[in-house]
């Protein structure tokens, strides 16, 4: 019995030993990239006024979830107003663990894990986003940067929730462009894109203020309610106004995206409340 745990905890130590080998290695591959492209890298005045030119964008965003969020980014062209527009899966861009299940997420707060580099549940919808910064470009300064970000896609195989996450990822993308990141990238993802923009001397917008900060997982009292019912929505227009007295329902605010890709339940992650994914 005391040789069976023996073997098996070397196995353990053994796989642990190979998993960070990898991350290394794939971490001394996007540094050489990084600097292969320094000398390419765009230098953008991110507090330049918008003007006729400028008619890209890279917006840095994060998002609420069960676990403590999500830091992303989506890029692209403004629409004829101006504006971001309906944000589709190929705008968007990000680090997180691959498949809809939670054990890769929870494996990766002890080694690595494998990763996917797009969109994930919930990175479209405007209702869960906590903090944007944007960042507006001219077509020849969206041509470099974006080429960066498929390059930085194809380059980021793994993912760890403390070593190489969510906000190391898009805080590499930040860089490219000139910007001044965190260098605390286990911060909240609505504080690590507050600080971004505060450092490059910009503030983030906050697009859904009724929202609740993230929640601390593990910790009594602070679970999300689940994503609103179609009851909880506030009458139509043409309707008499329903008042909050009236209808509590109607007064219901937005509430934190109640699953995300790979998502444990919120006691999952009770001793990690600092990690971002």
């Amino acid at each position: 019995m005391q040789s069976n745990k023996k073997t098996t905890f070397l196995a353990l130590l053994c796989v642990i030993a190979m998993s960070w080998g990898l991350l290394g290695s794939a971490a001394k591959a996007q540094d050489d990239n990084y600097r292969e492209r320094a000398d390419q890298a765009v230098s953008i005045n991110p507090n330049a006024p918008k003007t006729a030119a400028k008619q890209y964008f890279v917006e840095f965003r994060s998002r609420s979830a069960l676990s403590y969020g999500h830091t992303f980014l989506v890029h692209g062209k403004l629409n004829a107003k101006g504006g971001v527009g309906p944000v589709t899966k190929e705008m968007v861009a990000g680090l997180h663990p691959a498949t809809d299940s939670s054990i890769p997420w929870m494996i990766g707060h002890i080694i690595p894990v494998i990763s996917e580099q797009g969109w994930s549940d919930g990175d479209n919808e405007d209702e869960y986003i906590t903090a944007a910064y944007r960042i507006l470009l001219t077509q020849d300064e969206y041509a470099q940067v974006s080429a960066y970000i498929r390059k930085h896609q194809k380059n980021s195989p793994l993912w760890h929730a403390v070593l190489y996450n969510c906000n190391a990822w898009v805080g590499d993308v930040a860089k490219f462009m000139g910007l001044k990141a965190p260098e605390n990238t286990l911060a909240y993802p609505e504080d690590y894109i507050t600080k971004l923009a505060a450092l490059n001397g910009g503030k983030a917008t906050r697009p859904n203020p009724q929202l609740p900060p993230a929640p601390l997982p593990g910790v009594a009292g602070t679970k999300p309610a689940a994503k609103p019912t179609a009851s909880a929505k506030p009458p139509a227009a043409a309707k008499p106004a329903v008042t909050a007295a009236a209808n509590p329902a109607a007064a219901k605010p937005a509430t934190p995206k109640p699953q995300t890709l790979a998502s444990p339940a919120p006691t999952a992650a009770a001793g990690e409340p600092q990690t971002v994914r």
